[in-house]
C-alpha cells in the first residue's frame, strides 16, 4: 500500500481553490486549484530508477485481481527529477495538506498526528503537517468491519485492526459537498519515509471506486473525467482538470476497458517522422503486458522490443560530433551543442490519431559533464518483452492528457 499503514475515521475535506465558477452541477462543475511540480536538489538518475522499480513492482501486483482544476507551480531543475503536487484541506476547522497527484493510484490519504516514524521535515521546502482528528468537528472513526475497509484490505494487501489501519470517511466541499472516504497514515515505510522528496500524502486519481474522481462521480458532483498538463521546463507547473474539457483543438485517444490503471492503445514510435519497425503486439494489454500513463512515476520505461530500435534510430539520426556513451548501464550521450540542433523528434502514436510528440529535451535528461562535454541521457528505460510500457511523468509534462 505505498509503504503506509492507515486509521480509519470521518471528516470534511475541502479542496483549496485559487479559483471558482459558479456552476454546481455535474457538466458545469469547475474549480482551479494550485498544483506544484518540486525537484530535489540533483537527484541521481539511478535513485529515480530505484524509486521507479518499486512503484512497478506495487502497480503489477494490482493486475491480477462538473470540473475541478488544479492550475501548476514550481520550478525545472535539468539535473533534477521531480513530483506535482497540490494542497487539501481536511476536517472542520479545516487543516491544510500538500499532496502528490498520482494516476497510479486510487485513495486521497495523509499522515495522522499519531504518525511516529514520518518526515518531520521535506527537501522540497514546504511545510509537513499531520491531520488531528481530535481537533476536527467531522472526524468519526470507521470501523474495520466497514464494507469500505473490507474492499481497501482486499485490492492492497494490508490489514485492519483498530491501532494500525484506519481511514477516514469525509464530505469533500469546494463549493458543494460530498461524503468521500480518505486515509489517514500511522506508519510509513520505504522510499516515503525519505525527506528529501516528502509531501503530506498521495491524491490518487486511479480508477478504483475509491479514487476521488470515483467519489465525485457517484455524488454526481463531477463526471468520471479527469486530464493533466504538467510543464516540464522553465517555471515547471501546469494544470490537472477534474470533469470534461470540451475544446474542438484537443484529440482523444480511448482507454482500454477494464484495467485498474490507465491502459492506451499505442500502435506505433516515429522518429523524425519515420515509424519504427516495432510489433505492435508489444503494445497491446494483456496480464502484466501493456502501455501505461502514471504521473507518480518519474521515468519512462519501453520494453525492449521498442527500446532497442529507438535508440538505435535516435542514435543513427545524431551527427559525427555527437558521442554516444554508456553510464552506468544509460544510453547516454556527449555533445558541445545545443539539443535542439542535433537529436530528432520522437512521437508516440495512439489509437483515435492522437499522438504525443516529444523534443529532445522531453526524453533526455541532463547528467552533468563528462571529458569536457554536456551529458544528456534517455529518459527512457528498457523492461523485457513481457513487462509494461510505462509512460511517466517526465513524458507527460509536454502534453494536454
Amino acid at each position: 500500500m505505498d509503504g503506509r499503514v492507515f486509521y480509519v475515521a470521518a471528516a470534511v475535506v475541502a479542496l483549496a481553490a485559487a479559483a471558482a465558477s459558479a456552476a454546481n452541477d455535474a457538466v458545469g462543475f469547475q474549480r482551479v486549484l494550485s498544483l506544484e511540480r518540486a525537484f530535489p536538489v540533483k537527484e541521481d538518475l539511478e535513485v529515480s530508477k530505484a524509486r521507479d522499480r518499486a512503484r512497478r513492482g506495487r502497480m503489477l501486483q494490482s493486475y491480477s485481481g462538473g470540473i475541478v482544476d488544479f492550475t501548476v507551480d514550481g520550478t525545472s531543475d535539468p539535473y533534477a527529477v521531480g513530483l506535482y503536487y497540490t494542497k487539501v484541506r481536511l476536517g472542520t476547522p479545516p487543516q491544510e495538506f500538500n499532496v502528490q497527484i498520482d494516476t497510479g493510484s486510487d485513495i486521497l490519504w495523509v499522515t495522522c498526528s499519531s504518525c511516529n516514524d514520518c518526515p518531520q521535515n521535506s527537501g522540497l521546502g514546504i511545510p509537513l503537517n499531520f491531520f488531528n482528528g481530535a481537533s476536527s468537528s467531522t472526524f468519526s472513526p470507521m470501523s474495520c468491519s466497514d464494507s469500505i475497509c473490507a474492499s481497501i484490505v482486499q485490492t492492497a494487501s494490508a490489514e485492519c485492526n483498530s491501532g494500525s489501519n484506519q481511514f477516514m470517511d469525509a464530505s469533500l466541499i469546494v463549493n458543494s459537498s460530498a461524503p468521500i472516504v480518505f486515509g489517514c497514515s500511522t506508519s510509513l515505510f520505504g522510499d516515503l519515509t525519505d525527506s528529501d522528496r516528502a509531501v503530506d500524502g498521495i491524491f490518487g486519481f486511479g480508477q478504483n471506486g475509491l479514487s476521488v474522481i470515483s467519489q465525485l462521480s457517484s455524488s454526481r458532483i463531477t463526471p468520471k473525467v479527469f486530464s493533466h498538463c504538467l510543464k516540464g521546463e522553465g517555471s515547471g507547473g501546469g494544470i490537472l482538470v477534474l470533469g470534461e474539457i470540451m475544446d474542438p483543438r484537443i484529440v482523444y485517444t480511448p482507454l482500454v476497458p477494464s484495467q485498474p490503471h490507465y491502459n492506451l492503445h499505442l500502435q506505433s514510435i516515429a522518429v523524425n517522422g519515420q515509424l519504427l519497425p516495432i510489433d505492435q503486439g508489444l503494445f497491446t494489454t494483456s496480464g502484466n503486458r501493456g502501455t501505461i500513463i502514471d504521473s507518480g512515476t518519474t521515468l519512462a520505461y519501453l520494453v525492449e522490443g521498442a527500446y532497442d530500435p529507438l535508440v538505435a534510430a535516435i542514435t543513427g539520426s545524431i551527427s559525427p560530433s555527437v558521442r554516444p556513451i554508456t553510464s552506468k548501464g544509460n544510453q547516454c550521450y556527449l555533445l558541445s551543442t545545443g539539443l535542439a540542433e542535433v537529436f530528432p523528434e520522437v512521437s508516440f502514436n495512439f489509437a483515435g490519431g492522437a499522438s504525443m510528440v516529444l523534443r529532445p529535451i522531453d526524453y533526455l535528461v541532463h547528467m552533468g559533464f563528462a571529458d569536457g562535454a554536456t551529458m544528456w541521457c534517455m529518459g527512457f528505460l528498457k523492461v523485457p518483452n513481457q513487462g509494461t510500457t510505462i509512460l511517466g511523468g517526465g513524458c507527460l509534462s509536454i502534453s494536454y492528457l
